[in-house]
């Protein structure tokens, strides 16, 4: 097997405490540090997320860091380093996703309303009645209602597993995570997903 081919090591550098201690002195060397650590796996997974935008990526990905810095004091210590920046990539990615919806919805609205005169903008000529629209906004809140139920480390291995359709190996190479250990918790996060969404569902 090739360099290249090997599985990424497991990182135990940018965890130690002597790193979090001069990040959160704003220490720049060792945020210049952190930032080679990291860069290239929060590119890769920012590309994903925002469906192969470069552009879009290398910006998000100077937002990441920038956050990550400012936020350092912020860190508990109760999740791997990377897992913590990880998560704020996956949030920061999933807000620009969603400006771009609101802003492409906005570009479109007039010409749906002019050509169809729908009250359900983007539906075009589908069969869907207003019921099923309806019924099937409603499942998507409940899915994300679900979701943010979950606690941080359960809803970023749903995010990276079921979301982003990332492999097991994908995954170990964001998080350090041993594979049997992301099967066994990804497992659990389902699980609690599917109890969750089964609950907001009877409440209706």
């Amino acid at each position: 097997m090739s360099d290249d081919a090997k599985p990424p090591a497991r990182r135990s550098a940018p965890d130690s405490a002597a790193l979090i201690a001069r990040l959160r002195r704003r220490d720049e060397a060792a945020f210049n540090a952190f930032v080679r650590e990291h860069q290239a796996d929060v590119y890769r997974l920012l590309l994903r997320l925002l469906g192969g935008d470069a552009a879009e990526a290398e910006d998000v990905a100077q937002e990441v860091f920038v956050s990550a810095f400012k936020a350092i004091d912020g860190f508990r210590g109760d999740s791997a380093l990377a897992t913590w920046l990880y998560r704020i990539a996956h949030n920061l990615a999933i807000n620009r996703l969603k400006y771009r919806a609101r802003r492409a919805s906005a570009a479109q609205r007039p010409l749906d309303e002019q050509e169809q005169g729908s009250a359900f903008p983007g539906l075009g000529s589908t069969s869907m009645t207003p019921e099923q629209v309806a019924e099937g906004t409603q499942a998507e809140r409940h899915v994300q209602l679900a979701l943010e139920m979950l606690d941080a480390d359960q809803r970023l291995l749903v995010s990276f597993g079921d979301i982003e359709n990332l492999s097991y190996e994908e995954i170990q190479a964001l998080t350090g995570l041993p594979i049997g250990t992301i099967k066994s918790k990804l497992h659990r996060a389902r699980s609690a997903l599917h109890r969750h969404f089964i609950a907001l569902r009877r409440q209706r």
